[in-house]
């Protein structure tokens, strides 16, 4: 026993001699990763006490891949330092370059670049001693696909009583001269229609560009039109998702190229009054200009020329023909039923448009909140939550069972008495308006795309007005009803039929459930589907051991049923989307995930391209796939000509596509673009499609 404990006791000692001695031991300098090398070097060899000294983060990137600015544009991360031992100034960036994938233009670097900054010895640093700092690198390299990336860096200089020079020093100057300088000229910012205009002597520059130091600042994918001022020049730059308040400065790099060349500068200015909301939404699909030029010309998209009352009057009619659409009317058919009833229903009418009103507002309210939090949004986004959906597909299963008959909601759909049953009328009808705005969000009418896409680039108020128009128009046609006694003479006559009808509109429901199911698979997987029906079940039990045990009993199992079923559907998580292959547009083609590097790839080879964004839970995608993309003259029409089909599933939120719909005016799916071979724009197709729209997109270009 003794010996082992000895044993013991000296592989204790030597594990804690081997910690010691890799704690003493000082980080590298030089570390290399898949596609970075990696190193530190500093301007001096020997450090003083108190003194500054500059260090710089050399990174050698892999051909074809890039690191990102401190800006990084519409997406990406800054590479950054967290120092150990040492203060440090914030970093000194080098002129970025323009990172152009799709639609999306990204600011960062590649090759050979240096980030410089400045460090603090302590000032308690002993002569004699070393002076060994550490620091946390992260950074994001990009190329089709994008990987974090993190090493540990460090520096071991001697500290003496005076400093020396490195022999990095000189390199280090060289990168210096790198970091754009403050203008030595006289530049002024002024408002222009569509953001702001940066403006200054020099006739003889041919092109600029503006790196805001900031996201949202600007529109990064947007245009940025140079032209000649008198006897200098004028850059008009359009403004971001987040623009700078007036009086706030908006600051970043200029790049300008003339006679001498390109030279970078710094500017500074604060911002004016009455600087534009930006261009809008534009088709960005060509690749953007590298740094210093001029980005591509984009088409604007209508939204943003539209004013407040074509949008209101847009998303009246947009709301208007949501009731048609499939997602929809099995619900409205539960009020319709209630029209057929003798007596006034103005109360219920208005009961049903305040439920209407009140989700479309709550929903504009949460839109609004996210898009200050900085996320971009559109209309449906709920449905991107697997828990919403299954809460919804809930819903709609005990809807469908109450209109079977098997359970009652507190007597008011028998009428305990006349005080009750209107109240429960009144009641019924009110969250009736609620479920028709819920199920409505993941349809798409038309006429909406343009009223929402001008909506979510609005102030908060006016997006309101918007969402409320939208539901006003859904709300619309059984507010008519409701006031309008001659409408009802439409109606069939009351009888023994509306029973019959009321259970048969359970099978809409039930129907409706399975679609939901379905959509959770899609995001979920067959375990979450497994997890969703076992709480199906359990909320059935619950339901009929209340029905059986009348009184508190069944109250308690039914509460206890609803708890289960909430905590199964706590545990449903998502799973990695995928885009499956499957039968192309043509015997050539397959149906491939979309990417804005694949389309890009294709359009370079001038090759017909058709894009179709969706997600399982948008109804007028389905149905558009059902009835006009499947379509074997629409598959043949792709094949005669070449087109190859991209797939993009928005099912789950996918902030690329989330940028591709912005970029075309739309806020949801279904969009539907259709490249030619050597076209500058693509064509937009509209929401609801039919074979003929396809094939003569297809066949006139």
């Amino acid at each position: 026993m003794n010996q082992v404990l000895l044993r013991a006791a000296g592989w204790l000692a030597a594990a804690g001699l081997c910690a010691s001695v890799a704690q003493a031991a000082p980080a590298p300098s030089e570390a290399r990763t898949e596609h970075v090398q990696a190193r530190l070097v500093a301007n001096q060899a020997t450090v003083a006490p108190g003194q500054r000294l500059t260090v710089a983060l050399e990174q050698v990137i892999q051909p074809h891949w890039h690191t990102y600015w401190k800006n990084p544009g519409d997406s990406g991360q800054a590479t950054s330092l967290d120092w150990q031992g040492a203060q440090a100034e914030p970093i000194q960036w080098p002129t970025p370059s323009i990172q152009a994938i799709g639609p999306i233009v990204n600011y960062g670097y590649e090759g050979r670049p240096a980030l410089l900054m400045d460090l603090t010895v302590p000032a308690d640093a002993k002569p004699g001693s070393r002076f060994k700092p550490t620091a946390e690198v992260r950074w994001l390299v990009c190329k089709d696909v994008c990987i974090p990336e993190q090493v540990t860096l460090g520096l071991d200089l001697p500290v003496g009583a005076a400093a020396q020079p490195g022999a990095d020093a000189a390199q280090i100057e060289e990168w210096r001269r790198a970091i754009p300088q403050p203008a030595p000229f006289a530049v002024k910012l002024t408002a222009a229609p569509q953001g702001v205009r940066w403006s200054g002597p020099g006739e003889r520059v041919t092109k600029a560009y503006f790196f805001a130091d900031t996201w949202g600042a600007v529109a990064h994918s947007a245009p940025q039109p140079l032209k000649a001022d008198g006897a200098g020049w004028a850059l008009d730059v359009p403004a971001g998702d987040e623009p700078v308040k007036a009086g706030q400065p908006l600051s970043g790099v200029l790049v300008l190229t003339g006679p001498e060349g390109e030279k970078a500068w710094t500017v500074s200015a604060p911002m004016p009054e009455g600087a534009g909301k930006g261009p809008g939404p534009a088709d960005l699909s060509a690749p953007a200009a590298e740094a210093g030029a001029a980005a591509p010309a984009a088409k604007a998209d209508a939204a943003g020329e539209l004013g407040l009352l074509p949008a209101l009057a847009l998303a009246l009619l947009g709301g208007l023909i949501l009731n048609l659409m499939p997602c929809v009317f099995p619900v409205l058919s539960i009020k319709a039923l209630a029209l057929v009833k003798q007596g006034d229903h103005k109360a219920e009418g208005l009961a049903y448009t305040a439920g209407v009103l009140l989700s479309f507002a709550a929903l504009a309210a949460v839109l609004i909140a996210l898009r200050a939090g900085g996320q971009q949004v559109g209309w449906g986004f709920q449905f991107h939550s697997p828990v919403f959906v299954l809460v919804v597909a809930y819903l709609l299963f005990l809807v469908g069972l109450n209109l079977s008959g098997l359970f009652d909601i507190g007597g008011g759909f028998t009428g305990l008495g006349s005080s009750l049953a209107a109240q429960q009328g009144l009641a019924g009808s009110f969250f009736t308006g609620v479920l028709a705005a819920v199920v409505a969000t993941p349809c798409t009418a038309p006429f909406m795309g343009a009223a929402l896409a001008f909506a979510l680039a609005q102030p908060a108020v006016v997006m309101l007005a918007v969402f409320l128009a939208l539901g006003l128009g859904l709300a619309l046609p059984f507010l008519v009803l409701a006031f309008w006694p001659a409408a009802q003479r439409w109606l069939p006559r009351p009888g023994a039929w509306m029973e019959t009808f009321k259970q048969a509109l359970a099978f809409p429901m039930y129907a409706a459930v399975v679609w939901l199911l379905w959509v959770l698979a899609q995001q979920t997987g067959p375990d979450g589907v497994a997890l969703a029906l076992v709480g199906a079940v359990l909320l059935a039990f619950g339901l009929w051991a209340q029905r059986v045990s009348r009184g508190r009993v069944g109250a308690v199992l039914l509460g206890v049923s609803v708890a289960l079923a909430g905590a199964v559907a706590s545990r449903i998580q998502p799973v990695a989307a995928d885009v499956p292959a499957g039968p192309g547009a043509g015997a050539a083609a397959a149906i491939e995930p979309y990417s804005a590097e694949r389309l890009a790839e294709l359009r370079a080879q001038n090759q017909p391209v058709f894009v179709n964004l969706t997600a399982s839970w948008c109804i007028s995608c389905l149905v558009n796939e059902r009835v006009a993309l499947s379509r074997p003259e629409v598959k043949d029409a792709f094949a005669k000509a070449g087109v190859a089909y991209l797939k993009g599933d928005w099912t789950r939120e996918d902030p690329k596509i989330t940028a591709v719909l912005k970029a075309h005016g739309r806020s949801g799916v279904p969009l539907y673009l259709y490249y030619a071979p050597g076209a500058a724009d693509a064509v937009v197709l509209p929401q609801i499609l039919t074979p003929g729209l396809v094939i003569e997109a297809v066949a006139s270009r």
